[in-house]
């Protein structure tokens, strides 16, 4: 079951109307876990660091040991023909992926030169400008670069952040605040994490052992160039305690208010609203079809 409508799949050269199938059973992807991907957006005709995104998925089959085999500036107008039979406003979705084909030698590493592609459009709504989540404590934590490919946007790493949601969901809260395995903050369980006290702004360090986000980036940029300080350093759950205002930062939703951690409750205050304005006013000026 897809997650969007209106999906347009992009494979072997040619744009297909639907959710086609790519993967075969035997494909060292299908059964072995070396997928790929990566999340772009297209909202009111904008398609905000869509190279970025691009780019990004090149790097992340390499960490996964896949040959990429489109190059960027290809996989971007490849995206851009695909979005062009979407009515003018409708927000899409743009996720290009890569999986191994063919196993090595002894068919856990994926043979070199063997890479299936494909970019797929879905057609998701983006959130009400007036929604929020709230935060619970999860005993999963995010691993570290010796154990999983924590430098990829890989499928594989997906199931643990899937298993932190069903936890903190079982007790009422909408995401989960995920720390690395020596209890400092890394992100939530689908974005990564901002806290603001005393008019400034501090993010989790990027350390190993989370995807530091295109988008989070994005803020951090916007926020220094308007004189807003951002620290990236090291966040313990006392710190979010302590906190002003927290917002979690990703491509699917870019700004998400958050109103409560476990039992302490936030306002959405005044750097929430200037990053999602900021972030609005720049992307007006950035990519298009």
């Amino acid at each position: 079951m897809a997650t969007g409508t209106n999906i347009r799949t992009y494979f072997q050269g040619t744009w297909h109307d639907g959710d086609i199938p790519v993967m075969k059973a035997a494909d060292h992807g299908s059964w072995l876990g070396t997928t790929v991907f990566d999340g772009a957006r297209m909202v009111n005709g904008l398609i905000p660091d869509l190279t970025a995104h691009c780019a990004r998925v090149n790097r992340s089959a390499k960490a996964l040991m896949i040959d990429p085999t489109v190059e960027t500036d290809a996989m971007v107008e490849i995206a851009k023909e695909g979005l062009s039979a979407y009515a003018p406003g409708t927000p899409v979705y743009i996720r290009p992926m890569y999986w191994a084909l063919d196993g090595g030698t002894l068919g856990v590493d994926p043979a070199p030169n063997s890479t299936g592609f494909a970019l797929c459009l879905e057609e998701i709504p983006m959130a009400a400008p007036d929604a929020s989540t709230t935060l619970g404590r999860t005993s999963f934590h995010r691993p570290v670069m010796s154990s999983s490919v924590v430098n990829a946007k890989a499928g594989c790493l997906y199931p643990n952040n899937a298993r932190m949601l069903l936890e903190v969901r079982a007790r009422g809260f909408g995401n989960a605040i995920v720390t690395d395995a020596l209890g400092n903050v890394a992100e939530s369980a689908t974005a990564n994490i901002f806290m603001a006290r005393d008019g400034e702004l501090f993010t989790p360090i990027a350390n190993g052992t989370f995807l530091a986000g295109i988008t989070r980036a994005r803020h951090i940029k916007n926020f220094r160039d308007n004189g807003v300080t951002v620290h990236e350093t090291v966040l313990r759950y006392e710190d979010f305690d302590a906190a002003d205002e927290v917002f979690l930062t990703g491509n699917m939703s870019k700004v998400t208010p958050v109103t409560g951690i476990e039992d302490r409750s936030y306002q959405m205050g005044p750097l929430t609203r200037q990053a999602r304005e900021m972030y609005w006013d720049w992307a007006a000026g950035a990519e298009t079809l």
